[in-house]
Parts: structure tokens; sequence; C-alpha cells
């Protein structure tokens, strides 16, 4: 293949491992998620909010990385299962708070189990973990990628 050819290479491009990891991870997740009768977004969705209780859905669509276009679904189905309420804020009508029901709640002791059973699956030395986790995260926070002259 020609030289000028080379950066078109997959083997060359930084997305591929990265979305293939995800897939991966993500199928992993899958049995242990099933058992919770939750989707991987449903289940993030839900760390969030165990972690950080009642948040607008800007705020949860934020920390997530995700728009409300994928969210309105998302919760929408989990306020079905019971889990979550949506409810308009007082202070600001526009503003839509998303927040743990009872049930809900109780599901974080059923979920306790999830990250020790992934741990079992991710082959990695907890310090390989962290570099990973740093190098991820220094991705995601990075607002426009750099022009390349």
């Amino acid at each position: 293949m020609d030289d000028q050819y080379g950066a078109l290479k997959l083997s060359h491009q930084l997305c591929f491992p990265l979305y293939a990891c995800s897939r991966e991870i993500i199928k992993r997740y899958k049995p242990f998620l099933d058992e919770l009768d939750l989707t991987y977004t449903q289940y993030i969705a839900m760390m969030v909010l165990w972690e950080q209780g009642q948040l607008t859905v800007k705020e949860l669509g934020a920390a997530l990385f995700l728009d409300s276009g994928t969210l309105t679904p998302l919760l929408k189905k989990l306020e079905a299962k019971g889990y979550i309420t949506r409810r308009r804020s007082e202070a600001d009508e526009r503003s839509l708070l998303v927040g743990l029901t009872p049930q809900g709640l109780a599901l974080r002791d059923r979920a306790l189990s999830v990250p020790v059973q992934m741990a079992r699956c991710v082959r990695l030395e907890p310090e390989e973990a962290k570099e990973l986790y740093r190098l991820l995260y220094k991705l995601l926070e990075q607002d426009e990628p750099e022009e390349q002259e």
C-alpha cells in the first residue's frame, strides 16, 4: 500500500481499539446487568443517581456524556420500572429533575456485586487500570481536538 494512505490503516487508529474495547466491556457487563434488568446505559445512569442523588436531566447528561435525545427514552424506561421519578423543578419549570424511588435506591444493594464480578473479567493490574482510567479521562476532558498543521 502506498505510504500516503498509511494514516488510513485501521492499525494506526486510536479510535478503533477504544471502540472495540468499549463494546467488549459492555458485552461482559451484560449477564450481570441482566440479573438487575438493566442495560449498560441504564446502569451508569443509576450509578450517577446513587452517587449524587437528585439531578436535572441536563446534569445527568453532562455526567454521562449523553444528549437528551439518548437520555429521555432511557429515563422513561427507568421510570416505568419504578426506579426513578421525573418531575419539573418548582424553581425553574424548564428543568426536569430526576430522583430515585425507594425501589431504585434498594437496587443499589443488588448492584454491589457487579463491580466485583467485572473486576474478574478485566485482566489488568490495579496500577494499569488506574493509568488507563487517567488516560481515558484525559481524552474525555478535551474540549475540541487540536488542529493539525
